[in-house]
This record gives structure tokens, C-alpha cells and sequence, in this order.
């Protein structure tokens, strides 16, 4: 009993062991109220099997409430792989995790996530069609970074119509904490607005493109060091890197008014989401701001559609703003006011019978 004392939250959690490959994973199905369960494949060298559950069942709960709030019809799930992914890869490996994937007759699709990339899938490919953010050229809808960052700019203009009354990006000064695929876009449009910027990274080539783009476009950028980037007198805070980041020793420093990044899992406890709301720090759920890249691979299956994304990309702009009402009539924290947002929808899916039928293969035109 102690054992599934840690799945009271969900509904099944596959441990897929393959001495031949090597492959080493776990499967957690959270909630498929709303549909299939939907959560990448992530892949580092666990210290322990019970730090790599722990991250999967936190990590596939989140994927619920990010489905929910996305409005797909998928649920909440996640993997994740023990090994270096610098060094225990093989086109072996993914198609055994692939085989794995297919047992779960459609409950579970998957894709790239930390220490995968979509090349590594085009091997589970071969095994089961449950996989999303494969290549173009297999398929695939491309870089899921694209709508990522444009939710990130959505969700930096529903704060700033919170916070100053005009979502105008101009004018704003922004400290960005990592300039990978999705800051760098968020950066580079930033820039392009006129916006001042404090940036953080340890790619000094990445801060060297930036700052070359901002003296094309007679722009600021500050470049700061490590953990100084809690410190600095910004009016928005844009995570784009770590999660966890947001607890009790760098709440300290905040001197921002909002918070809004893609990063997941900002928050290192629930509680620190009442911390901000304490301080005066409006925070935009990452779980919404960054849901662009779900709302891409979700729409895959229906066939890639660049257009119809963007389209629908433009919903975490106005989901922030209803939460961020909700918060100020309710006087709870954004964090509270988000889940709450989900559980709504998921409760009034629930009551219109949802498309699909429970634990059921979705009726998708997919990838043959």
C-alpha cells in the first residue's frame, strides 16, 4: 500500500525496463478527463529511480493543468528516461521506449522535452504513432519554440495591461534569465519594441548575438552575471531557463512588479505563489504563459497547421487576464486562481461528455 500511496493522484504509472538497450523509464499518466494523456519525454541522469518518479508524477500533474488550460482535448502525462543524454542515446534505445509507448494503446502521446531532441523520436516513430514534434519532413509541425516565445509576448502584454494599464511592450525595462530557443526570441522581440533589457546566460555567444541585434536597433542590453539577475530594478521579470527559481532566498531580492516566463515549474513550492501575491508581484502561471508549445504538438495530429497555432496561441492572452481578474476579486494568489481556472474547465468538459471516450485511441487522422 505504501507503494501506490504515491500515485493517489493518478491514474497509472509504467516503470519500462529493457536490459538489451539499456532503457530505463517511467510513463505517469496523471488525468485523462479531457482526453489521452500528452507530455514529453524528458532524459538526464537520475541520482536515484525515486528522484526520477518523483519528477515524473510532479512533472505529468502539471501537464494537466497545462492541457486544461490550453483548451486541448488531451489530459496530463509525462516520461522520463535514466541516463546521460550526452552518452546512453541509441536509435535502439528510442525505439524500444517507442514499443513501450505503443503498449499503452493511445492513453499516451509524447515528444521531446529536456535532454531529448526530435531526432530522437523519429526512431520511436518507427514503433508507435503516439509521438509529437517530430521534423517537418517526418510529419511533424517544426520548433515548437516559435509559439512558445509568442505566448511569452502574449502573456508580457496581458501583465503589463494588468500592472500599467497599456499592454505596450515599449518603454518596459525586462530581465531575461536565459536566452535559449524560446528567450532568445523573446529578447529579440523585445528589442525590436524599444524595450530595455537586463540578460542572464552562461552562452556568451548567445549574449554576443543579442547584444549586436540591440545596436542594430538602438537598443539597451545589460548583461549581468549568474544570480545577480534576481537582484536587478526590473519592471518585469522573464524566466526562460530554470525552474524552481522562485523561493524563499531570491523572493528576497525581487524588486519586479510581475513575473512572466516560459520556464516550468517556477514556483520551487505552492506556497511561494502566496509569497509573491504578499509582496505585491503579480505572476503569470507558467503553466499558461508557456503553453504554446503544447498547443503546437496538440495540433499535429489534426495535420501541422503554422497559422492555425498562432491563431489559437493568442488564447493564453486572454485566459491571463481572466485569471488575473479572478485573483483580485477572490483576493487569492494568480498560482490559485490559475488551477482553479483548469479544474473549472475540466469540470465543465466533464459535463458536456468529452469528445473522446475514456482511455480510448483518439480518432485522429495520424501519422501512418
Amino acid at each position: 500500500m505504501d507503494l501506490f500511496e504515491k500515485f493517489t493522484e493518478h491514474e497509472q504509472v509504467v516503470f519500462c525496463n529493457d536490459p538489451a538497450t539499456g532503457l530505463k523509464a517511467i510513463i505517469a499518466i496523471h488525468d485523462t478527463t479531457l482526453g489521452p494523456a500528452l507530455g514529453g519525454c524528458r532524459m538526464q541522469p537520475y541520482e536515484s529511480v525515486d528522484d526520477a518518479l518523483q519528477d515524473v508524477l510532479r512533472l505529468s500533474k502539471g501537464m494537466t493543468y497545462k492541457c486544461a488550460a490550453s483548451d486541448v482535448d488531451f489530459g496530463g502525462g509525462k516520461s522520463v528516461i535514466i541516463g546521460d543524454p550526452e552518452k546512453d542515446k541509441s536509435p535502439e534505445l528510442f525505439r524500444a521506449f517507442g514499443q513501450f509507448v505503443e503498449s499503452l494503446n493511445g492513453r499516451f502521446y509524447t515528444g521531446t522535452d529536456m535532454g531529448t531532441l526530435p531526432e530522437d523520436f523519429i526512431h520511436s516513430l518507427k514503433e508507435t504513432n503516439c509521438i509529437v514534434g517530430v521534423p517537418e519532413e517526418y510529419g511533424g509541425s517544426g520548433d515548437s519554440s516559435v509559439p512558445t516565445a509568442l505566448g511569452v509576448i502574449y502573456g508580457l502584454q496581458a501583465t503589463n495591461r494588468a500592472l500599467f494599464g497599456t499592454e505596450d511592450l515599449t518603454g518596459k525595462t525586462y530581465a531575461i534569465q536565459g536566452l535559449g530557443k524560446v528567450g532568445s526570441k523573446v529578447a529579440a522581440r523585445l528589442i525590436e519594441e524599444g524595450a530595455h533589457l537586463y540578460v542572464s546566460d552562461i552562452n556568451q555567444q548567445a549574449i554576443a548575438d543579442l547584444v549586436e541585434k540591440a545596436n542594430k536597433h538602438n537598443a539597451t542590453v545589460q548583461v549581468v552575471r549568474g544570480e545577480d539577475i534576481y537582484r536587478v530594478d526590473a519592471d518585469l521579470f522573464v524566466p526562460c531557463a530554470f525552474g524552481g527559481i522562485i523561493n524563499d532566498s531570491t523572493i528576497e531580492s525581487f524588486k519586479f512588479k510581475g513575473i512572466v516566463g516560459s520556464a516550468n515549474n517556477q514556483l520551487l513550492e505552492e506556497r511561494h505563489g502566496q509569497v509573491l501575491h504578499q509582496k505585491g508581484i503579480l505572476y503569470a502561471p507558467d503553466y499558461i504563459v508557456n503553453s504554446g508549445g503544447l498547443i503546437q504538438v496538440a495540433d499535429e495530429l489534426y495535420e501541422p497547421n503554422k497559422e492555425r497555432v498562432l491563431q489559437k496561441t493568442k488564447s493564453i492572452y486572454n485566459s491571463l487576464l481572466s485569471i488575473y481578474q479572478n485573483a483580485e476579486l477572490h483576493h487569492i494568489p494568480t498560482s490559485e486562481a490559475a488551477d482553479l481556472f483548469c479544474r473549472e474547465r475540466m469540470e465543465a468538459r466533464t459535463r458536456r461528455n468529452s469528445f473522446f471516450s475514456h482511455g480510448k485511441r483518439p480518432k485522429w487522422n495520424v501519422r501512418t
